[in-house]
């Protein structure tokens, strides 16, 4: 993949084959706050239809002609599903495809995020396959719970392993196979209600089940608040404080949610950046 001199690039995959979870926004997020500790980012969306992550870029790069200050905006990508006829061919030349690209973005790059769309598909899994960091947002309900571990309806307890769980871990086997670093799996609730009710501690208490037999790492993520959403036009995150108005920048709310990132990002233990003068940030 990379000469013996050559970076090689940290790749984070969003993943959870469901939409609506809030993949994008924390992956945006994810990707600005990387930005500003001074890593170099490569995004990669696999979703070539819906294009979240790629368009929320794009409206962050059209919106910085109309602000003063320099948003930092990272290398995008889309790669589209093969269109070959046979399976086996649209397989291959996908593999080659986004094989090639990871390639030429590791070496320039601290770390790349690859956005999986909200279903299976076999460029999803095979960015399961060589991601180093996996992260899953899931809502905080039992609907989504319900994609890796199925739950007994009258105690809560988890029954069985889903299908997304038992194909991430044949992707931890292979990746062991090949000889490559564990796989570290982090599971986040993400829309977080702002009043603990019964239903939530029922789901925490069975991720917290499944964290014990599926070996993810099961971290706070994003509450549900509005700013996240009024925010994609601009391709803003709340961690661009100058960008915001200052109404916004007082707004106890969003002084919440940037607490909310910060916790997210020291979660996720991700690799220091260091610069070419050999510092650590």
């Amino acid at each position: 993949m990379t000469g013996p001199t050559s970076r090689t690039a940290h790749i984070l995959v969003f993943g959870n084959e469901k939409g609506g979870t809030g993949k994008s926004t924390t992956s945006m997020h994810v990707v600005v706050a990387l930005l500003q500790r001074g890593a170099r980012v490569a995004v990669v969306d696999l979703d070539a239809r819906q294009r979240s992550l790629h368009r929320y870029i794009e409206n962050r790069r059209r919106y910085q002609p109309h602000h003063d200050d320099v948003l930092s905006i990272p290398e995008a990508h889309v790669v589209e599903a093969s269109t070959h006829d046979s399976a086996t061919e649209r397989a291959e030349d996908e593999k080659q495809r986004l094989g090639e690209l990871l390639d030429d973005l590791a070496v320039r790059h601290d770390f790349i995020v690859v956005d999986c769309p909200g279903n299976d598909t076999h460029l999803s899994r095979l960015a399961h396959s060589i991601a180093d960091t996996l992260i899953t947002p899931l809502n905080d309900s039992f609907v989504d719970l319900d994609l890796i571990g199925q739950v007994d309806q009258a105690n809560y307890t988890v029954q069985k392993l889903s299908h997304y769980s038992e194909a991430v871990w044949e992707s931890r086997k292979q990746r062991t196979l090949y000889g490559k670093k564990a796989l570290d799996w982090v599971v986040m609730r993400n829309r977080i209600a702002s009043l603990n009710t019964r239903n939530m501690q029922r789901v925490h208490q069975a991720i917290e089940e499944l964290q014990k037999r599926v070996a993810f790492r099961y971290v706070p993520g994003l509450s549900e608040r509005v700013v996240y959403r009024e925010l994609f036009p601009k391709g803003l995150t709340l961690l661009d404080i100058s960008a915001l108005k200052r109404e916004e920048q007082a707004n106890v709310s969003h002084v919440a949610a940037r607490f909310e990132l910060q916790q997210l990002m020291d979660s996720l233990h991700l690799p220091e950046v260091v610069s070419d003068a050999g510092q650590v940030s």
